[in-house]
């Protein structure tokens, strides 16, 4: 009975799960037998300076929903003109900027005295993790897709300078003296051409050179915001892709990036211990402006899949993480990483990180600094810290989740409903499918860790269907089901054959 539930499940996902890859902009109303359903798929997270309020993106609703702390439900909605992405609060918190659309973006500006949209401005693709300065005059705009950051002046709501990326900026985060601006570039930087993607050339930001050889890892770029210059490349390890998040210390000493570390110089043969993908935390020096060094969020048997936002408590005592792909968050003791991390041989700040050939492989650095707490919702993204609690936007339940950061017991943690709850569609279930871990064996990884939003990580990989020594790179998978055979070199008849064997070779389940 056993047997054959499980292989019901899989053919459930194995019909379903490429409707959701066929759609380029997964933001459009579903529909079952039933009639319309709307699902509002909570992606990103702000509160205010009080404590009071968790404003919340609803992506697949076009809405902001206003949830009150004290009471624990959604007091007001606001609707949008399109898909929101990122939210950022005006220092005044009179204003709430929104980052919304794909190929024709656009930022939305409410009116939270009024509490609806009174002005729009445009921008590039896909516009993410708005940035506001201290001073409240600019805000920066990642433009995943046309890969600059947009400075926008916000007395004359317009664009006043493009600041190149490298690779898909997809979040971002500032000092608090306000003079430099983090930003995360999601995927590696290098061509993919080669056997394997190798060392070679120099990096080049449209004009911005760089003496530093690059490697298969992404970056993470530091902007003067006086010059709108670069004047850092951060290089993670070897292997470091689909980078989600970032924040920066309340004391500003410290930036925290989350990201996969891929091992795709070894055939993947096997899935124990991370062998193919592990996920990280990479710990940047801001005052320097180097990286310190890269913590694994897995443990050594059950892997922490799709580490996702990440934001600081205000007392500077923690780091929260959210697990998109295990729907977890770690809660880690901020200051209690640091002390070992200066201990660490391997931290050495003399240390020439562009020679790192192997990448971080330490299973026990958060051993007794961290906490996982599994939530009760589902697909975590976006997180914010309000007072003593971690809130997280549970992207597949339509729910915000919370948990006690001080607390180990499990009725510390909630999920509470931001709508009515909906019957899953079957292009519904198979996005949740594509992201969740739990299909995979120890939960390393899920189809979204080499396919993030149905695309690829940027990487080669020598995968056992033609046999060994012939890595090739990630495919996306865009309307793979209508282009068939499958596989680079077209060894799978059709696409639902391909995930049949990569939820069986890949996810070894």
């Amino acid at each position: 009975m056993k047997r054959y539930r499980y292989f019901k499940m899989i053919n459930i996902i194995i019909c379903i799960c490429f409707f959701h890859l066929s759609c380029a902009n997964v933001t459009d109303r579903m529909k079952n037998k039933k009639g319309s359903i709307e699902y509002l798929s909570p992606v990103s997270l702000v509160t205010d300076n009080n404590c009071t309020t968790v404003y919340i993106a609803e992506a697949t609703a076009h809405k902001v929903s206003i949830f009150d702390i004290s009471t624990n439900r959604v007091k007001d909605v606001i609707s949008l003109k399109k898909n929101p992405g990122g939210l950022v609060l005006s220092p005044d918190e009179s204003m709430l900027y929104v980052t919304s659309g794909s190929s024709d973006g656009i930022i939305e500006i409410i009116d939270l005295n009024k509490n609806k949209v009174i002005e729009t401005i445009s921008a590039g693709h896909t516009p993410c993790s708005p940035v506001i300065s201290p001073d409240g005059k600019k805000l920066y705009v990642c433009n995943r897709f046309d890969n600059y950051v947009s400075v926008i002046d916000i007395a004359g709501k317009k664009e006043v300078a493009k600041i190149p990326m490298m690779r898909e900026p997809i979040a971002a985060d500032i000092t608090p003296d306000g003079k430099y601006l983090f930003v995360v570039n999601h995927l590696p930087t290098n061509r993919q051409i080669d056997e394997y993607v190798i060392d070679g050339g120099y990096m080049d930001i449209k004009g911005y050179s760089y003496d530093s050889k690059y490697t298969s890892r992404s970056v993470v770029l530091i902007v003067n915001t006086e010059s709108y210059r670069i004047s850092a490349v951060i290089q993670l390890p070897k292997g470091a892709t689909v980078l989600k998040g970032i924040c920066i210390s309340p004391d500003g000493f410290h930036a925290y990036v989350t990201h996969i570390l891929a091992h795709y110089l070894l055939p993947t043969e096997k899935i124990e211990y991370g062998s193919i993908n592990t996920n990280a935390l990479s710990v940047i020096d801001v005052t320097k402006q180097k990286l310190i060094d890269t913590v694994l969020l897995d443990d050594i048997y059950l892997g922490a899949a799709n580490p996702c936002g990440v934001a600081c408590s205000p007392d500077g005592d923690f780091i929260c993480v959210a697990h998109a792909g295990t729907h977890e968050i770690s809660i880690i003791d901020r200051r209690g990483l640091h002390a070992k991390l200066d201990r660490n041989v391997y931290s050495d700040a003399a240390r020439d990180t562009s020679t790192i050939v192997v990448v971080p492989d330490d299973f026990k650095v958060l051993e007794g600094l961290r906490r996982r707490v599994h939530l009760k919702g589902k697909g975590p993204r976006g997180i914010t810290v309000a007072g003593t609690k971690v809130y997280a936007a549970e992207y597949f339940t339509d729910s915000l989740g919370m948990a006690d950061i001080y607390s180990a017991e499990n009725q510390a943690v909630q999920s509470v409903a931001l709508g009515t709850n909906q019957p899953m569609t079957p292009a519904r279930k198979g996005e949740m499918y594509f992201n969740d871990a739990d299909l995979c064996f120890q939960k390393w990884q899920s189809c979204a860790s080499c396919h993030p939003d149905g695309r690829n990580d940027g990487l080669n990989w020598d995968l056992l269907n033609d046999g060994t020594g012939n890595p090739k790179n990630t495919k996306s998978l865009f309307l793979s089901h209508k282009t068939p055979p499958s596989m680079i070199t077209g060894v799978r008849e059709r696409a639902e054959d391909a995930v049949r064997a990569g939820i069986q070779h890949i996810l070894f389940m």
